[in-house]
């Protein structure tokens, strides 16, 4: 599928984003990412800490795209559908938790 695709619905493009996350250490390293975000947001929540807001996007990405870089060799589905991606990233963690999605 051609990354430049639109797509209107998420459940379209859902598929395509599990597409283009076909290696494992790739699945892996979005899913210590996704546990980071989730860990730090609720750290700044519980603790009223804001400034860890600032981390978030770096936990998230710098996992991710390794991901894609070293290991899915592609170009992460973020530069070109961003808030899809990240609802993806989080649908795609709850999917690997409950065995729908392979680590």
């Amino acid at each position: 599928m051609d990354d430049a695709r639109s797509f209107n619905r998420f459940a379209d493009f859902y598929p395509y984003y599990l597409q283009e996350h076909r290696d494992s250490t790739c699945r892996r390293l979005h899913f210590i990412g996704t546990s980071l975000v989730i860990l730090i947001l609720a750290t700044a929540l519980l603790s009223a800490s804001w400034v860890l807001l600032w981390v978030l996007p770096l936990a998230g990405y710098t996992f991710a795209w390794v991901g894609h870089f070293f290991f899915e060799k592609n170009r992460p589905a973020t530069f070109k559908h961003p808030f899809y991606s990240l609802l993806g990233d989080f649908v795609m963690y709850r999917d690997m938790l409950t065995g729908k999605v392979p680590f």
